[in-house]
């Protein structure tokens, strides 16, 4: 004749399988075409590149070349965001250096150096760029398309 199996222990085994079951079943709120178009993981995440903006060798002084060179800075800015390559960007508080950053994304380091080579900023060596591997919410890539919703300007 078998033991019976205490309560407790069939609470237990209850308790495992349905945490078990649990992981391998979506959230409520998951929406696989979205996940999808932001290039999502199962985890939500994905992998950037972030570009630190520092302080370059060569400071342009004030005039109409550094607001030309400006200029080309938030177009360079805007066409990476246009192309889905750039998902954040914005400037720091000057210390240390640290101007700026830039969150590309693109997992591939030569890639991202490539995307920045081509800001005015980097060309004229008023700033220089640090490159760091990322891995952060694939939500980032909705930041672009919900600015244009709360920018007045």
């Amino acid at each position: 004749m078998t033991k019976p199996v205490p309560l407790a222990m069939l609470t237990a085994m209850l308790a495992l399988a349905q945490a078990s079951f649990a992981q391998d079943v979506p959230s409520p709120e998951y929406d696989e075409a979205l996940a999808q178009s932001l290039g999502a993981d199962e985890h939500g995440m994905r992998r950037y590149v972030l570009v630190i903006l520092k302080t370059g060798p060569n400071r342009i002084p004030d005039g109409p070349e550094r607001e030309e060179m400006f200029r080309g800075h938030f177009a360079n800015m805007q066409r990476l965001s246009d192309e889905g390559k750039l998902a954040l960007a914005g400037p720091l508080d000057g210390v240390d250096g640290w101007r700026g950053l830039f969150v590309l994304a693109v997992s591939d380091l030569e890639e991202a150096k490539k995307l920045a080579a081509t800001d005015p900023v980097i060309i004229k060596g008023e700033m220089v760029a640090e490159y760091h591997r990322f891995y952060g919410s694939a939500a980032l890539m909705m930041v672009r398309d919900a600015h244009k919703r709360i920018a007045a300007k």
